[in-house]
C-alpha cells in the first residue's frame, strides 16, 4: 500500500450521518488531501450501515480516495469496500484475510510495539498508533508519543497512521516523526469555528 505525501488524511466518519454530511463529504474529498475514508459507525443497524456504505463508497470511487469498513470485514466484502479497520478486539488480521483476501487490512496498535511486531509479521497493510492527544471521540485508554512512530518506522516499510486529537496545531509534528497518515474524525466534522472543508483546507 503506497502512500502519496500530499494525501496524509485518513478520514473516519462522524459519530452520526447529518443532512449535510454527503456534501461535505464531496467537498473535502475533491481537495485531494484524503488517501483513505473509513466507515465507522457504532449506533447503526446493518442495513443502515449497507445504504449510508453504498453512498460514501461511490463517492470516494469518484474522487479515488480508499473506503475502508470499521470492526467488520463481513460488511467490507458486502459494501465491495476497498479494506477493513481492525481493533484489538476484532477478529483476527489472518481471518480477515480469509473473507477479504488482498484487500487493505489495517489494525490499531495503541501504544504497543510488540502489537506492531505481530501485525506486521501477520501481514497487516497499515498499522495505527494512538491516542497522540486528547480527543472527544471516543474513550482514551491508550497514551502514545512520537517515539514510538520512530521505533516502528524501523521495523517497516508499511504505512504508520497516527489518531487521537488531531488538529491544526500538532499535525505537522506528527509528520516530521514518521507518521504516514493522520486519522482524523472529530476536529473536520464536529468544528465550531470551521466548516469540514475549511477544517481540511488548513493541514497542508
Amino acid at each position: 500500500m503506497r502512500i502519496n505525501k500530499k494525501k496524509f488524511i485518513y478520514l473516519i466518519s462522524p459519530n452520526k450521518i447529518y443532512p449535510q454530511f454527503y456534501f461535505n463529504l464531496k467537498e473535502v474529498l475533491k481537495t485531494g488531501k484524503i488517501s483513505i475514508f473509513q466507515l465507522r459507525l457504532k449506533k447503526y443497524s446493518i442495513t443502515q450501515k449497507i445504504i449510508i456504505g453504498k453512498k460514501i463508497h461511490k463517492i470516494c470511487k469518484k474522487n479515488g480516495v480508499k473506503f475502508l469498513v470499521n470492526d467488520d470485514p463481513m460488511l467490507s466484502k458486502k459494501l465491495n469496500a476497498d479494506g477493513c479497520h481492525l481493533g484489538q478486539k476484532d477478529m483476527s488480521i489472518t481471518e480477515a484475510r480469509k473473507i477479504l483476501g488482498n484487500k487493505i487490512i489495517g489494525i490499531t496498535c495503541h501504544n504497543s510495539i510488540e502489537l506492531a511486531k505481530d501485525a506486521i509479521k501477520r501481514k497487516a497493510s497499515y498499522i495505527a498508533f494512538g491516542a497522540f492527544f486528547s480527543t472527544k471521540t471516543k474513550k482514551v485508554k491508550f497514551r502514545a508519543t512520537t517515539k514510538i512512530l520512530n521505533k516502528a518506522k524501523k521495523l517497516t516499510k508499511i504505512p504508520i497512521v497516527a489518531i487521537g486529537g488531531v488538529n491544526i496545531h500538532n499535525y505537522k509534528k506528527l509528520l516530521l516523526n514518521n507518521a504516514n497518515l493522520l486519522a482524523i474524525s472529530g476536529y473536520v466534522w464536529n468544528n465550531k469555528k470551521y466548516k469540514p472543508l475549511e477544517t481540511i483546507e488548513k493541514l497542508k
